[in-house]
């Protein structure tokens, strides 16, 4: 059928479907984020105009806001589906990398549509086009290739059909997925071509269970049975290939203590006698214990980022890491013995060799133990106190919360507390965007979670600072309908980053407001509540925890019934935070003015030397 180019891109995107969990097929593509330019309006635009019945078109408010709500729809399913944003060539286009840096660091799928310059170059150079000097060729565009897993510039229309089986290989495969990138001409967007009519044949998408290498199962299984202390660490990949269930079965059959990463947190139950937490620095005592005396560590699904190993502290010299990962890229890390697979099917064939083999079941009852100490660590800091707290107000949230609902935070000190405080109520319910810790997610990802779960309450806990750096989505959602609880905890600033700065011995400097640049005697303050009835959404003030406790409730409900985001604003401590006591490596300087910093360093060098890097 004869069709421009970006009439054939949309309804390639209408056929794809995917395969849920109960073996239904939904849209791969739920619906496409847009902001209209004269890059993308005429020809995307109409294109989507004429299939408005069939796929969803929401408007964003800022192309940064609304594509990082297009992540957020991709962690919400599960990587089962994958949102898509569109914006024009410029500073439209170049808004939306960071949301690429998001996906691609966390192996999210995402598809992103910029518009780009004229292959003809015959007006040139055009409204927003950066021209450089020695490559004609070059755009703004460009910049999404480093933050892309795969990026094409498509100047012909009958590109499409080699390009478009390489963009959903990549979206949905388990071992290469990250963000995609197709920059689209503006008059490329609007050229024919017959395209054959298989290119829209209804695919359905099923996720794919690579099994692992047989040598390699067996020296996996040989370097279990060899440890004392073994420990099953779960992190974002067993999450993706929906296999806490079978984690824990293994986990109870060998009688292996688990931990969980920040993206494999919620996958256990919480009360589990095996459970022993968080791993790392934003985790807990309990996890980091049992880490440091385990002597063969199995990493499903996880890349073992710096928060999750303490800088590679938190592991002990010659611990054996066995590593069961989808991608070959993370499974060779740090010496580990590779298996390369599917995490569920990894686990299943990793059983079956094992057999009946079982750890000692006094180092299984560690676990437990460890994690009630931590378990009661915590609910001394969730106690009533003055000024409420983050933990406390997580609490609240913790206690109101029901097996359906969904917890999310992105940046700053909340992602501590969430991971290393929350308590599961139900699986697979947390979204710590703590991978680019973009500030901003909170807010944006919680309208891509809204869309796409119908059940439950979806709840965002953020600062103060993350509401201002963006909150244009807050308006978005509550003008499409789609309704989430915001818990902002106001405590004047960067309060994370002024702990780390003062912390490591420096003064504090433009991270609370007390301490920034101001003409004022007294700085105008802002009222979230006000602005964010302002853009439409349910608002909830609240002073104290029983405040909270009220507010809470009644902001469930007002998302619930009223379709709009609901607002909940409490004023929190800025120095009160859940630590499990891990080191983290920073950069303090070598050479300063403060005696203070000095001492900090040499504290840093002391942590270096406790770094075990190489575990193979």
């Amino acid at each position: 059928m004869r069709l421009t180019t970006a009439q054939a891109l949309v309804r390639w995107l209408l056929a794809q479907r995917t395969e849920l969990d109960d073996g239904t097929a939904a849209p791969l593509f739920p619906g496409v984020f847009a902001i209209f330019g004269h890059g993308n309006v005429l020809g995307l635009g109409n294109a989507l105009e004429e299939v408005k019945d069939h796929l969803r078109v929401w408007r964003g408010h800022n192309e940064q806001g609304m594509a990082l709500a297009a992540v957020g729809i991709a962690k919400a399913t599960h990587r089962r589906q994958v949102g898509v944003a569109t914006s024009s060539l410029g500073p439209g286009a170049l808004n939306m990398v960071t949301a690429a840096g998001v996906a691609h660091a966390n192996r999210l799928p995402l598809l992103l549509l910029p518009g780009d310059t004229f292959t003809s170059r015959a007006p040139d150079p055009v409204l927003q086009q950066v021209e450089h000097f020695g490559d004609p060729g070059a755009t703004v565009n460009d910049a999404f290739r480093p933050v892309s897993r795969y990026f094409d510039r498509v100047t012909r229309p009958e590109q499409l059909l080699g390009t478009l089986p390489q963009v959903a290989r990549v979206l949905t495969d388990p071992a290469d997925c990250g963000p995609v990138t197709l920059a689209l001409p503006q008059d490329v967007q609007a050229e024919a071509f017959d395209f054959p009519d298989a290119l829209f044949a209804t695919t359905t998408h099923r996720p794919l269970r690579p099994r692992p290498d047989t040598r390699a199962l067996h020296e996996a299984a040989a370097v279990l049975r060899g440890a004392e202390r073994p420990l099953l660490v779960l992190g974002g990949g067993v999450r993706y290939s929906r296999a806490a269930g079978r984690a824990v079965r293994f986990a109870e059959r060998h009688g292996v203590p688990v931990v969980e990463t920040t993206a494999g947190r919620t996958l256990v139950p919480h009360d589990h006698p095996l459970h022993a937490g968080p791993l790392g620095v934003t985790g807990s005592t309990s996890a980091n214990a049992l880490a440091a005396e385990a002597d063969a560590v199995l990493a499903a699904g996880t890349r073992l980022q710096d928060f999750t190993t303490a800088s590679w502290t938190v592991f002990a010299p010659g611990c054996a890491l066995v590593a069961l990962n989808a991608a070959r890229f993370d499974a060779v890390k740090h010496g580990a013995l590779g298996l390369v697979a599917d995490a569920d099917e990894g686990l299943r064939e990793l059983t079956d060799v094992l057999g009946d083999w079982r750890a000692d079941p006094a180092w299984a009852a560690r676990a437990s133990r460890e994690r009630a100490t931590w378990d009661a660590h915590v609910d001394r800091l969730r106690a009533p106190s003055g000024t409420p707290t983050y933990a406390q107000v997580v609490g609240v949230v913790n206690d109101l919360s029901g097996p359906a609902d969904y917890v999310m935070t992105a940046s700053g000190g909340l992602p501590g507390e969430l991971i290393g405080g929350w308590r599961a109520v139900g699986e697979a319910t947390m979204d710590v965007e703590y991978g680019f810790s973009c500030m901003g997610y909170e807010l944006a990802g919680a309208w891509g979670a809204a869309i796409v779960r119908a059940e439950g309450v979806v709840t965002t806990l953020l600062g103060d600072g993350s509401y201002l750096m963006l909150n244009s989505e807050l308006f978005s959602a509550a003008f499409a309908g789609h309704g989430f609880v915001a818990v902002v905890c106001d405590n004047d600033g960067y309060a994370v980053i002024d702990r780390l700065q003062t912390g490591q011995g420096g003064a504090a400097f433009n991270n609370l407001y007390p301490d920034v640049r101001t003409r004022h005697a007294e700085p105008p303050r802002t009222d979230f509540a006000a602005h964010a009835g302002a853009l439409g959404c349910a608002v909830f003030r609240a002073d104290t925890l029983d405040d909270l406790r009220a507010a809470y409730r009644a902001a469930r409900e007002a998302a619930a019934t009223g379709h709009r985001p609901a607002v909940v604003v409490i004023r929190t401590d800025p120095s009160a935070w859940t630590e499990a006591g891990a080191w983290w490596e920073v950069g303090v300087p070598e050479v300063a003015h403060r005696p203070e910093i000095a001492a900090a360093h040499g504290e840093l060098v002391e942590g270096r030397a406790r770094r075990v890097r190489y575990l193979g």
